[in-house]
């Protein structure tokens, strides 16, 4: 059940909003968190133990830390526990598959894949809590004592699917005591619905592009299209990882939760590295906070930083997916951020109109390698970007989809948003109504309703 889906909105969500505005104060927690395992258990309830076993022991594991906080070793010990566990599971159902093809590969062996599918949000709430433990081992935040309380922060479904990563420091003291009123509600669904529109009537729509340009035999096709192929996919991936966080952040709002921003404007970055401190940007502060640092950031020699940075992305490339294509994207983006650390990022800071040009030209190369997972595949798609094949069987697909690339281009930047922002309330009323009713209208009418990050 994803939040784009007419039985979410129609269903599972008008109820939930009913039976939690309802629920006494002191029992809203319970409510969210029978209400998240049902959502998380919809599609898949084999995988419901997983999700209650990851409660109980990063509850177990938090409160015997606290209580043993002066005994360094033993809390070791309990950390290491939590870690093996989140990472255990993480690994086994995302990658195991990819160890063993390449066990099979390296030792001429045949041992069997597992048949297995990819939990709801694995790759998500296994970070939540894992961030959760150290943040307790080091003192940041306290054991959380109330396991109702804690495991509504664990399954909570407006964040569990896709994020955004919700620290337990980022909401800690809003699952005591938050805010619930008709003013966070009516800004919640707001919200909710400048995400669904942004999924539904933009990710969606030139999502077809992309889908239609690359069912086609690659060899034949000329290098306008292959560039308008891949051009698409970036304004696809956009709109619906970012429509996706946009929800959820509107989700948690009409409860009292103010989730951390997900997205800020990537495709405006004059750099590389500006552009993934706005693109998501819980992922890249999990990274920095949980592994960087640690390994010790920028504070070591040149060499060390290097390492350090290799690190990150490789990680942040096999986070994404158990496929070799992920940790070339990951190295991609290494190469470039490094290359803009030791030398290149002053030159961007003197230069705008080059620097975005530079960081547009390299993340539409990035997106290949990322949409692109067959290698082989990969490289006649970027061979056909630069052969210079100037057919005409671009010129279709422009007419078609013109009006959808332009209102891509449009509301990938901040005009709109400050338009928006400087209407009347009655105004913008008028706006989300309308904009509910057309998603509404298209997710009646289509048939087409991918959600891209619902598969990591």
């Amino acid at each position: 059940m994803v939040f784009s889906s007419l039985i979410f909105i129609f269903r599972f969500l008008p109820v939930f909003i009913a039976v939690y505005y309802i629920t006494p104060y002191k029992y809203k927690n319970l409510c969210i968190l029978i209400f998240s395992l049902f959502f998380y258990s919809f599609g898949e309830p084999k995988y419901f133990p997983i999700m209650i076993s990851s409660i109980i022991i990063d509850y177990i594991v938090s409160i015997l830390i606290q209580r043993n906080f002066k005994n360094k070793a033993k809390c070791k010990v309990l950390l290491l526990v939590s870690i093996i566990f989140n990472m255990g599971i993480l690994i086994y159902f995302k990658y195991a598959n990819f160890f063993i093809e390449n066990i099979n590969l390296l030792f001429k062996s045949s041992i069997d894949k597992i048949s297995l599918t990819l939990p709801l949000g694995i790759s998500f709430y296994t970070f939540q809590t894992l961030s959760y433990t150290i943040d307790v081992y080091k003192g940041k935040v306290e054991a959380e004592k109330n396991i109702i309380d804690f495991g509504a922060f664990v399954s909570l479904f407006p964040q569990l699917i896709a994020g955004p990563i919700v620290k337990y420091s980022d909401i800690n003291k809003e699952i005591k005591n938050r805010s619930i009123n008709m003013s966070n509600f009516e800004l919640g669904l707001e919200e909710f619905i400048i995400g669904l529109s942004k999924k539904v009537l933009i990710a969606n729509n030139i999502g077809m592009l992309w889908s239609e340009i690359s069912s086609k035999d690659l060899i034949n096709i000329s290098t306008p299209l292959a560039w308008l192929g891949i051009i698409a996919f970036s304004f696809q991936i956009y709109f619906d990882f970012s429509g996706y966080s946009s929800m959820s952040i509107g989700l948690g709002k009409m409860i009292g939760f103010n989730f951390p921003i997900n997205f800020n404007f990537p495709y405006i970055s004059r750099s590389i590295t500006e552009f993934w401190r706005r693109w998501h940007i819980t992922l890249g502060s999990w990274f920095k906070e949980y592994v960087y640092i640690p390994l010790g950031g920028n504070k070591v020699n040149k060499i060390r930083v290097f390492l350090n940075l290799l690190i990150v992305w490789f990680l942040t490339g096999f986070w994404h997916g158990a496929e070799y294509t992920f940790i070339l994207w990951g190295l991609y983006f290494f190469t470039l951020i490094y290359i803009e650390k030791i030398f290149l990022g002053e030159t961007l800071k003197r230069h705008v109109i080059f620097s975005h040009l530079y960081t547009i030209f390299f993340l539409i190369i990035g997106w290949c390698i990322f949409a692109i997972t067959d290698i082989s595949t990969l490289g006649i798609y970027i061979n056909k970007m630069f052969t210079w094949d100037f057919k005409s069987d671009w010129i279709y697909y422009i007419r078609n989809y013109f009006i959808v690339i332009i209102l891509c281009i449009i509301s990938s930047t901040p005009l709109v948003l400050k338009i928006y922002n400087k209407m009347i309330k009655v105004i913008k009323s008028i706006i989300i109504v309308l904009l509910f009713m057309l998603s509404i209208a298209y997710l009646v009418d289509s048939s087409y309703n991918p959600f891209l990050y619902f598969r990591f």
